[in-house]
């Protein structure tokens, strides 16, 4: 009787760790065939783009119909502040963007993290010192005022082209994130004002000189005649080019989005908008 009792305990355990087993077994399928797929990188038909509104514009309509012709429909999107671009891209509201240079994208990164990379260049635009009262850089007078933009990557952009033109020497080993605390010596007693990058070029009539990001030069209604210098096109470090998320990178309508830009079509619209301002840089 009492190994009857045994054997039917030992039945019940090994019925109860057999039911056991087959529900955490069930539960884990289950659970597998629920979860996400891995995410993947996305091929698509239509993408948005974000470029900064003004002259560009009318570069994109360009770009637009030659991504049509290869089966891409791109939407543009326009943003009037430099920050929102990147933070849109990031999060996915939009697909690419067009708008800046090397080391405005990498202080971005360090900035907020971002993981966006560079698919292709598109254009670059010399930064230059322009002014309405002089016609060199030799004729400005000792103790000039000379304004440049504020913000990091541009301001030691614009210290480097007046360090050029011998107005000022920055501290050896100075990057291109230069400030103006890293000027070592200035032999005019220049007074650099740092104003923001959108007002400094419509200043120039206040300055003896300002250092002005060519598109801001050309919606502050400045002429290549009000340049007294440039920065040197060669090996520019401030080429600007189309950005998407590193995930996107190697996509095919990245590809596509790319050569939408860089082909002779858009190279003719993009000579006749900025009338020489500027240069594709593919």
């Amino acid at each position: 009787m009492t190994k009857t009792v045994l054997q039917l305990l030992d039945s019940v355990r090994i019925t109860r760790r057999a039911g056991l087993a087959a529900l955490l077994a069930a539960t884990v399928a289950t659970f597998a065939s629920t979860m996400p797929a891995p995410a993947q990188a996305e091929d698509k038909t239509t993408v948005k783009v974000g470029i900064m509104a003004g002259e560009d514009e009318d570069i994109w309509r360009v770009v637009t119909a030659e991504a049509e012709k290869k089966g891409l429909t791109i939407e543009v999107v326009t943003f009037n502040d430099y920050t929102q671009p990147n933070e849109a891209l990031e999060r996915g509201e939009i697909d690419a963007n067009a708008f800046q240079h090397g080391p405005y994208l990498e202080n971005q990164i360090q900035a907020h993290g971002y993981k966006i990379a560079i698919a292709g260049y598109t254009a670059v635009w010399p930064i230059g010192i322009y002014s309405k009262k002089f016609t060199s850089v030799a004729e400005l007078p000792e103790g000039a005022v000379i304004g440049v933009p504020n913000d990091p990557s541009n301001e030691g952009r614009a210290l480097l082209v007046l360090q050029d033109q011998g107005v000022i020497k920055l501290k050896e080993g100075t990057g291109i994130l230069a400030t103006i605390a890293d000027i070592a010596e200035n032999p005019k007693k220049a007074e650099i004002k740092e104003l923001d990058a959108g007002i400094v070029g419509r200043s120039v009539e206040d300055l003896d000189a300002a250092v002005v990001n060519t598109d801001w030069a050309l919606k502050s209604g400045l002429t290549i005649e009000n340049r007294i210098a440039q920065e040197k096109i060669e090996d520019n470090p401030y080429r600007n080019f189309i950005a998407v998320r590193e995930a996107d990178k190697d996509t095919a309508w990245v590809k596509t989005l790319v050569s939408s830009y860089q082909n002779d079509t858009v190279k003719a619209e993009f000579d006749r908008v900025y009338k020489g301002t500027g240069t594709v840089a593919y």
